[in-house]
């Protein structure tokens, strides 16, 4: 197993198990959150229930002061009888007496047609002398029931005025603090639950929480989309005070509540942000002292290869001076020269080498020529170029050792047998080299990693060719290097891209 595959299992084992942690983290806090929104829908219900009872409170009460009401208005419609019999002069019966007597609660005031007062009862007896007091009290009786009208003789009649007795008026005063306390109830004490409290229409607002945007409900169309949103998460509850008076409370989640539900994916936000931000500066680093072990490896191979190729140099021309044969004399001249374009090769690793302009098809057909000489007889080469000369910024020993590494990788996947096509043509991104070979092909899903520093699929290999292929090509001349097709078992084509000169 390679460097790289070994690389490649860590990181899906590093990748599993991440995933299993988010995984964990959310099912945890879904579970949490859950927990708390059930916690307080129960609140909710129990508050709910609580207001029930309350309204139930307000309906009986309600019922009771409509049932006062209308045992008062009888009082006075049965003291206005009796009034009416003294008045004309019948008999003198003592249960009229007694009905007037008895009313010793509801305040009334009698007058004529005219409207001149003739007597009253049941008012302030310190002020019921003070005819401006009376007249006060007049006014105020007519302005809360319509009078009781009582027939004296032919068609002149008497009106009796009346008002809510002191016993109804303090029962309805506690008829109205308990209605306000109610709606603070719904308004106020609904804690951080947002709540509308709506009229039987639905279209009222009698009660609103703090928690709840004005804005959305400023105008009749946003307050029933508003309504309708917060239906849809809980069922509206129905308040009844009777006779058909039926009003509603709608309520959503919490703020908090909501808040937590997201609160998960944010916090994976922020880590998965901070870890891809962690992970781009070890890469820098990482690609920093990768170049820094890529040049002092190059150079010291450059430094090593130095001596050697000195002395060979010597030992060539001493052997020339024997008079050994010129044909293997030359031969390893062009080896020595060779090991002197690879020396100078490792030496420009690290550096900005020199671009000049050259005709790629020559550098091309220069580097082919030397490898055909050194590879199985099997590989037929052929180098396709236009007729007309293709100029390129180029550094002539890096962009060879490139043309090298493509082909020798091109001859090992065809196993010395196949036909390698070496195609120069004007596209427009700029001048592109394809590189094509009849061997045993790259599954697409490697069209990428085949670049990687450590990828390869020799025993022997050390995944370092194509890699510096790249480096060479991007780096060193501002072009691109990719995999432009490839076919298991028919063939793979590279294509390099170089900017016009």
């Amino acid at each position: 197993m390679n460097i790289y595959t070994k690389k490649q299992r860590w990181k899906w084992v590093l990748f599993i198990i991440a995933l299993l942690i988010i995984f964990t983290s959310l099912w945890y806090t879904n579970s949490l959150v859950k927990r708390i929104a059930e916690d307080e829908r129960a609140k909710v219900k129990l508050w709910a229930n609580a207001v029930q009872k309350k309204a139930k409170l307000i309906k009986f009460t309600n019922e009771l002061f409509t049932k006062m009401k209308l045992e008062e208005r009888k009082k006075v419609e049965l003291y206005a009888e009796a009034t009416r019999q003294l008045t004309a002069g019948d008999m003198i019966n003592d249960f009229a007496l007694k009905v007037i007597q008895d009313n010793t609660t509801v305040p009334v005031i009698l007058t004529d047609e005219t409207g001149e007062i003739t007597g009253s009862r049941n008012l302030d007896s310190l002020k019921e002398k003070d005819t401006s007091y009376v007249k006060e009290q007049l006014n105020i009786m007519k302005q809360s029931y319509a009078p009781v009208i009582i027939p004296v003789y032919k068609k002149h009649v008497n009106y009796l005025y009346y008002k809510d007795s002191k016993v109804f008026t303090d029962i309805k005063l506690v008829f109205d603090s308990l209605t306000r306390s109610f709606l603070e109830e719904v308004a106020l004490n609904s804690a951080d639950i947002p709540v509308i409290y709506t009229d039987s229409g639905k279209t009222q607002i009698i009660a609103i929480s703090d928690k709840i945007d004005s804005v959305k409900i400023k105008t009749p169309e946003k307050l029933a989309i508003t309504l309708a949103d917060l239906s849809e998460e809980n069922p509206p509850i129905e308040i009844d005070f009777g006779d058909g008076y039926t009003n509603y409370i709608f309520y959503a989640e919490s703020e908090l509540l909501t808040k937590l539900k997201y609160y998960p994916y944010v916090q994976f936000g922020v880590i998965g942000l901070f870890l891809l931000i962690a992970y781009i500066l070890f890469s820098t680093a990482r690609k920093a002292e990768q170049d820094q072990v890529w040049v002092g490896m190059s150079k010291e191979t450059a430094h090593q290869l130095g001596t050697p190729l000195s002395s060979l140099m010597g030992w060539n021309e001493h052997l020339r001076s024997l008079g050994v044969d010129d044909t293997v004399v030359d031969e390893m001249n062009r080896d020595i020269k060779r090991l002197n374009t690879i020396t100078e090769r490792f030496s420009k690793i690290g550096s900005q080498p020199t671009l000049q302009d050259e005709d790629i098809c020559i550098v091309i057909q220069n580097a082919t020529d030397y490898l055909k000489q050194r590879t199985s007889k099997n590989v037929k080469y052929e180098v396709s170029c236009p007729a007309k000369e293709i100029h390129v910024q180029l550094s002539v020993p890096l962009f060879e050792w490139v043309i090298e590494n493509l082909c020798k990788n091109a001859v090992d996947a065809m196993d010395g047998k196949g036909q390698l096509t070496l195609n120069v043509k004007e596209v427009p991104e700029g001048i592109a080299l394809d590189i094509s070979d009849t061997g045993k092909g790259i599954p697409k899903s490697k069209f990428k990693t085949v670049f990687e520093p450590g990828f390869t699929t020799k025993q022997r290999g050390w995944g370092l060719g194509l890699s510096l292929c790249k480096r060479i090509i991007e780096n060193y001349h501002g072009g691109k290097i990719f995999v432009l097709d490839s076919q298991p078992g028919k063939g793979t084509t590279f294509r390099i891209l170089l900017n016009r000169f």
